[in-house]
């Protein structure tokens, strides 16, 4: 009997972070991971849209399986990023994971109501970190069932 081998596309993940340490933690846990995983990071929420919506320098880009989001970013705030994902006929179907060092309420409460996926406030410690990054990897693909393109 012949071997078969699957050969899986990556998982296309869209970080939108400006803070160069959490992206490369964020890069480093999402390695260490059992999916085979694309990222790419944008680093304010101008250039976010700008991806998302695959104008200008973005046209080629794929279009993210799941989206992690900041919510304090330059030019645009994760809030505005979110809203305009969230209102968008073409993007709301794509799950955000707000990542962010908030823990205030009205933070939560108000991501909720734009319809974030879920908030997760970044833990400090690396370990820790790691941890967080690696269970929203293996919730949002392996437990959940999301939408094809």
């Amino acid at each position: 009997m012949p071997i078969v081998t699957l050969n899986l596309k990556p998982v296309e993940i869209l970080l939108i972070e400006d803070n160069p340490v959490d992206a490369t933690m964020t890069k480093q846990a999402l390695r260490e991971g059992k999916i085979k995983v694309n990222l790419n990071v944008v680093t304010d929420g101008v250039e976010a849209i700008k991806f998302l919506k695959r104008s200008g320098m973005y046209e080629k880009t794929p279009r993210p399986d799941l989206i992690l989001l900041d919510l304090n970013l330059p030019k645009k705030s994760g809030r505005e990023v979110l809203q305009e994902i969230k209102s968008d006929g073409d993007l709301k179907t794509i799950p955000v994971v707000v990542l962010t060092t908030s823990k205030a309420e009205e933070d939560i409460v108000k991501s909720y109501e734009l319809h974030a996926n879920c908030f997760i406030s970044k833990p400090v410690d690396l370990d820790r970190f790691t941890e967080v990054v690696k269970s929203i990897e293996d919730f949002w693909f392996t437990v959940v069932k999301l939408p094809d393109d």
